[in-house]
């Protein structure tokens, strides 16, 4: 019964999603070619209501089809024409979905930093693509410090990426971890925190630096699953009781703002200080979570 509900709801999934990439693609290809920036600007709202009404009826069949009860803290205040930068722990693929269904219409729709590799999955490859979400190359500290080039060539797509996003309605989507909580990963890394990887400050520097002022807040968000980490079939088989989702919304500080995060070592301190300070609230919150 469990394999029958999950092909259902996958099926129904996909044919949602033929249903909307590929206009979402055409009209992507044609503002491509448009050759004035005036005329492209006005296929903005048309690509990301098409992306809007995707998540929505995706929301709407998990919603339909399972019983998990979503608890979300949302702060008063949030504008669905802001500019954000919106940061979270990430403990599965789910929480992708958990954010697009707590966020989609409330704010500017989400857009994630990618790797280069994910452009070839089929048919999403291409939306994101057409969303104009940024595919990076996502080098590690060690691969930077051999060839600093890496490094400025993923600083280089950030300030591009930006620089599409200042004509828009944006959320920048981060998972400061870089990677899903795991309890290996968590041992290998001796993580300080109980609930969470160490957090990576780079990316976020990068975006801060690249779009300065032009960014209102900070969407600070927690995602917690009381009954475990759970995966995608868990979540289409309603085996995910619960989940919780505590968002905050917090000022950007101005002394981070315009730092040289690669040359200059004291301001790269003093983000990631900002960053584990952070972290640290956020664990306490996710310790007072699960004991409610």
């Amino acid at each position: 019964m469990l394999w029958l509900r999950v092909v259902v709801i996958v099926a129904l999934i996909a044919l949602n999603t033929l249903v909307h990439v590929p206009p979402l693609v055409l009209l992507a290809l044609v503002k491509a070619l448009l050759p004035f920036a005036g005329l492209r600007r006005w296929f903005n709202p048309l690509l990301t209501g098409l992306a809007e009404s995707w998540i929505a009826v995706n929301s709407a069949m998990i919603g339909a089809f399972t019983r998990t009860d979503f608890q979300v803290d949302l702060p008063a205040g949030l504008q669905r024409d802001g500019h954000y930068l919106v940061l979270a722990n990430h403990q599965s693929w789910v929480d992708i979905v958990v954010l697009q269904k707590v966020f989609n219409r409330r704010i500017p729709l989400l857009r994630f930093f990618l790797k280069r590799s994910l452009f070839w999955v089929p048919v999403l490859g291409l939306a994101w693509w057409a969303l104009d979400f940024p595919f990076m190359g996502r080098y590690s500290r060690q691969q930077i410090a051999r060839n600093p080039e890496l490094g400025r060539r993923d600083m280089e797509t950030t300030r591009k990426a930006c620089a599409k996003f200042a004509d828009i309605p944006v959320s920048v989507m981060n998972f400061v971890e870089g990677t899903r909580m795991t309890a290996a990963k968590h041992a290998s890394q001796q993580s300080p925190y109980q609930h969470l990887l160490k957090p990576k400050s780079g990316g976020v520097a990068f975006v801060l630096d690249a779009m300065g002022s032009g960014l209102q807040s900070v969407i600070d968000v927690t995602l917690v699953y009381p009954a475990g980490r759970p995966s995608m079939i868990d979540l289409i088989g309603n085996r995910v009781p619960q989940v919780k989702v505590l968002v905050r919304q917090r000022p950007i500080p101005a002394e981070l703002v315009d730092g040289d995060y690669q040359g200059d070592r004291q301001f790269r301190v003093r983000f990631q200080h900002w960053m584990n300070t952070l972290w640290e609230e956020k664990d306490q919150q996710i310790s007072r979570l699960l004991q409610g």
